[in-house]
């Protein structure tokens, strides 16, 4: 089974820089199916899709020249959404807010190890995007079968 890649890079009026990727956490959701049904509960309520968070990133013009934020959802890379926007307020426990486009785009599966907060993510690290059929990703168990069979 082969994998589309990432989007690739794109230059921008910042200069050729490969766009930088942060991955996080995704705490209390147990799958990409509840997560997109929590982020279009609050779509619905006017919410914009939003990851809050203590540190701005210092390399927030990277992040947004392409970058994505990968959500680890129970031990596995599964999804990512394009960074939109990065704002840091001037205080609270949480000043910066990382505002991501609201589409989820599903990855293939790539087991990672808990840590806090977030951390940098370089494309080359980043696993590929699931491949869409009529515009529905593979479904989640033949996933879980086809890496069980290492056939993925």
């Amino acid at each position: 089974m082969s994998f589309s890649a990432p989007p690739p890079p794109q230059a921008s009026d910042r200069g050729d820089r490969v766009p930088l990727h942060l991955i996080k956490l995704c705490v209390g959701i147990d799958s990409v199916e509840e997560l997109r049904a929590w982020r279009a509960q609050r779509a619905a309520q006017g919410h914009r899709s939003v990851c809050p968070t203590r540190q701005t990133p210092k390399r927030a013009d990277e992040l947004l020249d392409g970058g994505s934020l990968y959500w680890v959802i129970k031990g596995q890379v599964l999804v990512r959404q394009a960074i939109d926007e990065i704002v840091t307020a001037d205080s609270g426990p949480q000043p910066c807010r990382i505002y991501l486009k609201p589409e989820l785009i599903e990855t293939a599966p790539q087991p990672r190890r808990a840590f806090q907060g977030w951390r940098y993510l370089t494309p080359a690290d980043a696993p590929p995007d699931l491949p869409t059929a009529a515009g529905e990703a593979i479904e989640p168990e033949l996933a879980r079968q086809l890496r069980e069979l290492g056939a993925w």
